[in-house]
């Protein structure tokens, strides 16, 4: 599908940031619309309805995804992880993601973000109304070990808001932090962000969240927490190479 027939079909009555949401993603019927474009994996944009509410989603079913040399599969178990941990964190961040048996199989259904796609990390760093979002963005990553932040993997939905999507290459057990979200190196990380951390790690992880990575991973994640609040700056890359590719 190209952008603009993903726009012709967009028609949905529920937001992102409804309360009913995820509800509507766990238990609605699917329809697939298309794949995606531009998708290295199986990435199909659906339309999900239950009675008169209604919208359109990221479904990515595990059979769709290529294996990885350095990845073990079940990448959409990553995806609804990375919700998880964002809303254990308190952290409105990563659109409702959920666990699906859709027309194709187990996988990820992901919140549909209507969005400014012209838009990304590096036309939206210098503005100070996306600062802090993109401060959160940046510990959230470091917590989950996100490998792939690429500046078109943040987005500006049509209501202004930033949303980070993309997760399926996180949560390693080894430290492959890889992103363009360097430009806060050196600063203190904000305090309030810090406590939200520490409240975290004192009961993390959620059963929602064991149930989706194992027990390595999660035993690492607790360690790059505890690392970024003992450390509390945002970290520099020394080696020049953290960088995901494409930047965009």
């Amino acid at each position: 599908m190209s952008d603009r027939e993903i726009s012709e079909v967009l028609d949905a009555n529920v937001d992102v940031t409804d309360e009913s949401a995820e509800a509507l993603l766990t238990s609605g019927s699917i329809d697939v619309i298309g794949r995606m474009p531009w998708s290295s994996n199986g990435t199909y944009l659906v339309t999900v309805v239950e009675g008169r509410q209604r919208c359109q989603a990221i479904y990515k079913p595990a059979v769709g995804e290529r294996p990885l040399w350095d990845f073990p599969s079940g990448l959409w178990r990553r995806e609804v992880a990375a919700y998880r941990v964002a809303t254990d964190l308190g952290w409105p961040i990563v659109p409702p993601t959920v666990e699906r048996d859709g027309p194709l199989g187990i996988g990820s259904l992901q919140f549909f973000v209507p969005a400014q796609f012209d838009q990304h990390y590096f036309t939206l760093r210098d503005l100070p109304q996306h600062r802090r979002v993109l401060r959160q963005l940046c510990v959230f990553d470091l917590i989950t070990n996100n490998t792939d932040r690429k500046g078109g993997h943040i987005l500006l939905s049509d209501s202004g808001r930033l949303w980070g999507i993309d997760h399926g290459l996180s949560f390693h057990e080894e430290f492959k932090l890889r992103t363009v979200m360097w430009d806060f190196a050196g600063e203190p990380i904000d305090a309030d962000l810090l406590g939200d951390v520490i409240r975290w790690t004192e009961t993390m992880p959620s059963s929602d969240v064991a149930a989706l990575l194992d027990v390595e991973e999660i035993d690492a994640m607790r360690i790059r927490s505890h690392a970024v609040v003992r450390e509390g700056t945002f970290p520099h890359d020394p080696t020049g190479r953290r960088y995901p590719w494409p930047l965009v």
